[in-house]
Formats: structure tokens, C-alpha cells, sequence
């Protein structure tokens, strides 16, 4: 990798950086705003008919946006042609869900959600579009564009379903604010400077269609992983469990999908770039200073957001069953964070039938664990969920010493260190306060504002204190090298 290449996927990581803070800072806001204005059942209905459409993205792409980065042949053509492809399945799987949305509603314990499963189906041709145009920006490395089609839409589409969902329009607001992001991501995309002409090219479909056989099922897999337990939760214990379950799940997914993915985009370049340029003698090294940073960066915000658990009530009394499943699935949150930092190394070692193989073991063990214990509750479910993710992590780092990738024990247990008395530190100073009197109850805001401020303070005054070295790690790997 040139010094130049280096300068530009690190301005890149930044930008990506930014326009994940900015479009997961929006979908944070929308959650705590439905969960104010919204019933359970409402929000579980919603949450039903957006699980399906982001399995349908899912489907209608297939992997294939990342050949648009790789191809060798002419980048408008393959464009073009995964343009063509993609929102024609786009098309017909809008198509389905239109047809077919009452049969399938009531497959899932749902036939309120009907209506909400045609709305959002209907953005899928749309997502297709503005798929390829983001597979046509990370071709060029150029992040920074994607701030207007990405983080733009998402934006308007959060400001679009709070509106709304103020306004008393209960379920509806989640899907119609969805409907008008999708719209306005191609749109904006046009706006940036991104033009894709439909066309078909045969060489170019057979090479995408080669790439989607390799590519595509760990693609399903991965959106199942992350969606097949709401229609599970439905099935058995209906749209209101699904509410409360997704609540909570969408809290614990913000580190992970604003921390760990971001991470991750990172580690998988410098691991490649480490394998080409000095062989595969400092991958351990590598992998254990990401995985270190990730355990004291989202070890810490799962340990405040489970201690803030109890603090939920603050959007309504109604959510209090959402505490104990939060707690469970703060723990769940930070073993997939694991989980993917340690798939990006598998995957730059040229194992990527190993990483598909741990993908459908831990999707084959997340379901049948989900058809066991979700009849018991929601808590059970949430144990199931930990326990799935939690049995592939030794699992994981197997896979990892035998691809020759695995860091020192030592390496992992230096990570803990700083999250574990951090962890400690924080109980203990939450409990003080709460002996004085400090905190209020559980649903006053400022006693949570208060207690939020207290415990990052304690948490990063323990990190800076044991381990302070793990950001300056972080900042050494994203170094571009200058040459001598």
C-alpha cells in the first residue's frame, strides 16, 4: 500500500466514521422517541415490518455492491449491470410484499402489521439504487460524498418518523419515515454526483453472479442473525413482547454498530495491508491491538448502559420489563463486538469459508436456542441470544490460532483489565451515590443525566489510570508509514 493510498483510507475511515455517527445518532433518536410516544404493540409492529424489508436489502443485494469495488473491468458497466439487477429484484420482492403481506403478517402472530409490510416494502427498489451508488463511492475511497445520500437521508427520515410519531400516528410513523429515506438516498445520491445508468453487460452480470455465490450467503446469514428473533418473539409471544424485546435490543446494538462495524471497516484494510506488505508474522500482533482497543472502547459502553439499565423507565413505566433483556443483551453486544473484529481477521487471512461456517453455526444455535427458551419469556430469550454469541467466541479463537491470527492470551487478558475494574468502580460509586440520596428514582431524568456523567467519569478516570495506552495503539495502527 502507497503512503498515499495509507493517507486516503485513513481520511476515509474518519468520514465513514462521521456519517455512521451521524445516520446511527438519527435511528438512536427515533427509538427514543417511539418509545416515548408509542405502545408496546406498536412499536413491535413496526419493528416486525422493518425486519423483514432489512432481510429484503439484504436479498435484493446479495454481496454484489462490493464486486463494483474490486471488478477489474470497466466501473460504469458493472455499475450499470448490478443497477439493473438489483432493482429488479427490488422490484419483485416490493411486488411480494404487496401481494402477499396479509398471509404474510399473520404467519407472524401479526395481522395488524399487514399494512406497515406493504409501506416498507415499497422502499426496497429504491435501496437497490442507492446501494450501487454507495459501491460506486467506495470504489473511489471517496466517504465523504456518502454524507449527503447516507447520513442525509437517514436524517430526514428520522426527523419524517418523529413528526409523526408526536403527532399521534402510532406504527405508521416508523414505516412512512423508512419509505422517505429510501426515496431520498438515490436522490441525494444524484445530488453528490453519483450517476448510474442501468445497463446490461453478460461478462460483467457472470462475474457479479460468481462474486454473489461466494459472497451472498454469509450476506443472509449475517441480516438473519440480527433479525430472526423478531418474528420468533412474535410468533410465540406476540407484537407486544416484540415491542419491549426490541426496545432493548436497539439500545444494546448502538455500541456495536457505532464502535465495533466502525472498527472493524478499519482492521480489515490494515490487516491486508500488514499480510502484502510483512507477511503473516505481525497479523497476532495486529488483531490484539484492535481487539484490546474494542474491550476497553465498548467494554465501557456496555458496562454503563447496563448499569444504566433501570433508567429505561425514564421513557415509561411500560418498559420496565426491558431492563432485565438490556442487561442480558449488553453482555450478547459486547461478545459479537468480539465476534467481528475477529471475522475481519479470519476473513483477511483467506479463510472466508471458516467465517461463513461460524456464521451459520451461530445462526443455527441462535434459533434453535430461540425456539427453546422464548415460550419462557423474554428474559429467556435474551439468554438465549447471550448464550448463542458466547459459546462461538472460544469457538472463534480457534479459528483464529489456526489461521495463524490469534493474539497472546496475555494480550486479551491486558484488554479486560481496564473494562472489568472500570466495571467494578463504576457499581460501586453508582451504589454510593444512590445510598446518599443522589440519584432519584429510576424515572427521573436529571437523577440519569447524573448518573450517566458519573460513571463515564469514573470509567475513563480508571482507564486512563491502568491502561491508557489503548487509544495511542489505535492512533499507531492508522498511521499512514512515510517513507524513508
Amino acid at each position: 500500500m502507497t503512503t498515499a493510498l495509507g493517507a486516503s483510507a485513513a481520511r476515509g475511515t474518519l468520514w465513514l466514521g462521521l456519517v455512521n455517527l451521524v445516520s446511527k445518532g438519527s435511528q438512536m433518536a427515533v427509538t427514543v422517541v417511539l418509545a416515548a410516544f408509542l405502545t408496546e404493540t406498536e412499536l413491535g409492529l413496526a419493528t416486525l415490518a422493518v425486519s423483514l424489508v432489512n432481510i429484503g436489502q439484504v436479498v435484493q443485494s446479495m454481496g454484489v455492491y462490493d464486486v463494483i469495488t474490486r471488478t477489474r473491468r470497466d466501473p460504469g458497466a458493472m455499475a450499470g449491470t448490478v443497477l439493473t439487477a438489483s432493482v429488479a429484484v427490488g422490484l419483485v420482492l416490493a411486488a411480494v410484499g404487496v401481494l402477499a403481506a396479509d398471509p404474510i403478517a399473520a404467519a407472524l402472530g401479526a395481522p395488524a402489521a399487514a399494512p406497515l409490510v406493504v409501506l416498507t416494502a415499497l422502499s426496497l427498489p429504491f435501496t437497490a439504487a442507492g446501494g450501487v451508488q454507495m459501491g460506486v463511492l467506495h470504489r473511489a475511497l471517496d466517504f465523504r460524498r456518502r454524507m449527503l445520500p447516507d447520513a442525509g437521508s437517514a436524517v430526514v427520515g428520522a426527523g419524517v418518523t418523529v413528526a409523526l410519531a408526536v403527532a399521534g400516528v402510532g406504527s405508521y410513523s416508523l414505516a412512512v419515515g423508512l419509505l422517505v429515506s429510501a426515496v431520498l438516498q438515490p436522490v441525494f445520491g444524484t445530488l453528490a454526483g453519483v450517476r448510474v445508468r442501468p445497463r446490461w453487460d453478460a461478462a460483467a452480470a457472470a462475474e457479479a453472479g460468481r462474486w454473489t455465490a461466494v459472497v451472498g450467503p454469509a450476506a443472509v446469514v449475517a441480516i438473519l442473525l440480527i433479525s430472526v428473533h423478531y418474528p420468533l418473539v412474535s410468533r410465540v409471544l406476540g407484537p407486544d413482547a416484540v415491542g419491549v424485546y426490541s426496545l432493548a435490543f436497539r439500545i444494546a446494538w448502538v455500541p456495536y454498530i457505532m464502535i465495533a462495524i466502525v472498527l472493524g471497516a478499519v482492521a480489515f484494510p490494515v490487516y491486508t495491508r500488514l499480510l502484502a506488505e510483512r507477511g503473516p508474522a505481525e497479523l497476532p500482533a495486529a488483531v490484539g491491538r484492535f481487539t484490546h482497543v474494542l474491550l476497553v472502547v465498548v467494554g465501557g459502553l456496555y458496562a454503563i448502559t447496563a448499569l444504566l439499565a433501570d433508567r429505561i423507565v425514564v421513557l415509561g413505566e411500560r418498559w420496565a420489563p426491558a431492563v432485565p433483556v438490556l442487561v442480558l443483551l449488553c453482555l450478547y453486544g459486547l461478545a459479537i463486538s468480539v465476534l467481528q473484529t475477529w471475522y475481519e481477521a479470519i476473513r483477511a487471512a483467506g479463510r472466508p469459508r471458516w467465517y461463513l461456517a461460524l456464521q451459520v453455526s451461530h445462526l443455527v444455535l441462535l434459533v434453535a436456542g430461540l425456539l427453546v427458551a422464548t415460550p419462557h419469556g423474554l428474559v429467556a430469550a435474551a439468554g438465549a441470544q447471550l448464550a448463542a454469541a458466547a459459546v462461538l467466541v472460544p469457538v472463534a479463537w480457534v479459528a483464529l490460532w489456526r489461521a495463524g491470527a490469534a493474539p497472546r492470551a496475555r494480550v486479551l487478558l491486558r484488554g479486560l483489565l481496564g473494562p472489568v475494574l472500570g466495571a467494578l468502580v463504576c457499581l460501586a460509586a453508582v451504589r454510593a451515590a444512590g445510598a446518599l440520596g443522589l440519584l432519584g428514582a429510576p424515572s427521573s431524568l436529571p437523577g440519569a443525566l447524573v448518573e450517566g456523567v458519573l460513571l463515564v467519569a469514573c470509567y475513563a478516570g480508571v482507564v486512563a489510570v491502568v491502561d491508557r495506552g489503548a487509544l495511542r495503539e489505535l492512533r499507531t495502527m492508522l498511521r499512514p508509514e512515510v517513507p524513508a
